[in-house]
């Protein structure tokens, strides 16, 4: 907490000190982050890494039953996920992503690069090294921190609510174990489930418009006690409880 704490008011005084000095909107990032660091401003039509570093940030803000492509592009899709998290922090709502916007993200992320409400450890209670799963052990733990960071912004939205992970990543085993379905998206590393507040329906509302394509919830078979949210290669919606 005290780190999360530090890091906030880093920001915040660097995004001050931007202010003061009168940074441009060409300038780039003035800021060391443990995580990843932006050295240039990124707007429409630019491509490369740290696009693609933006886009798995703003992966949360693509619009209601939307995503984004997270392929380095700087397209106009990413330019509306950016306006979007700018506007659900308060900051100058132009769809470029210059200091003030990337001080906001350093904010929000650890320095293993999630994001700080949720961590590795409360998603994979399974099995440590990630394996054993549908995809490399590599590519479960990306999923899930792209899941992560869509869930970041979907508790935004929720007007910064705890949202609490009964369960996160699976191995075959594990979702054996528990009487997973066959192909569960816990599998992939991006299948989360979610219980407590706000309500169930609510967040399977809720996260219509935050990227994912997998949402099942109340009224849909075994999912009466929690809402499950993951991404899918095509949308799958059913909570039928809840009007979806």
């Amino acid at each position: 907490m005290i780190r999360r704490i530090g890091k906030i008011l880093a920001a915040l005084a660097l995004t001050a000190a931007s202010t003061v000095i009168g940074v441009t909107a060409t300038a780039g990032a003035a800021h060391a982050d443990g995580c990843y660091t932006w050295g240039r401003t990124l707007s429409e039509g630019m491509s490369g890494e740290d696009v693609r570093q933006l886009q798995i940030r703003v992966s949360g803000y693509p619009g209601y039953a939307s995503r984004i492509a997270l392929d380095g592009a700087f397209g106009p899709a990413t330019r509306s996920a950016v306006i979007r998290f700018q506007q659900a922090y308060g900051l100058a709502a132009d769809g470029v992503a210059g200091p003030n916007t990337f001080n906001q993200l350093y904010a929000l992320q650890d320095d293993d690069c999630t994001p700080v409400n949720f961590s590795y450890a409360e998603w994979n209670r399974c099995n440590s090294d990630w394996s054993g799963g549908a995809v490399s052990a590599s590519t479960a733990k990306f999923n899930a921190l792209v899941s992560m960071w869509k869930l970041q912004a979907m508790r935004r939205a929720l007007g910064s609510v705890p949202l609490y992970i009964s369960s996160g990543f699976r191995s075959y085993a594990c979702n054996s174990a528990v009487g997973g379905a066959a192909g569960s998206r816990h599998l992939y590393g991006d299948g989360v489930d979610l219980t407590g507040s706000p309500t169930l329906c609510r967040m399977a509302q809720q996260a219509r418009y935050h990227g994912f394509t997998n949402i099942l919830g109340p009224g849909y078979p075994g999912h009466n006690d929690h809402t499950h949210l993951g991404n899918s290669a095509s949308q799958s919606w059913s909570a039928p409880n809840c009007g979806i």
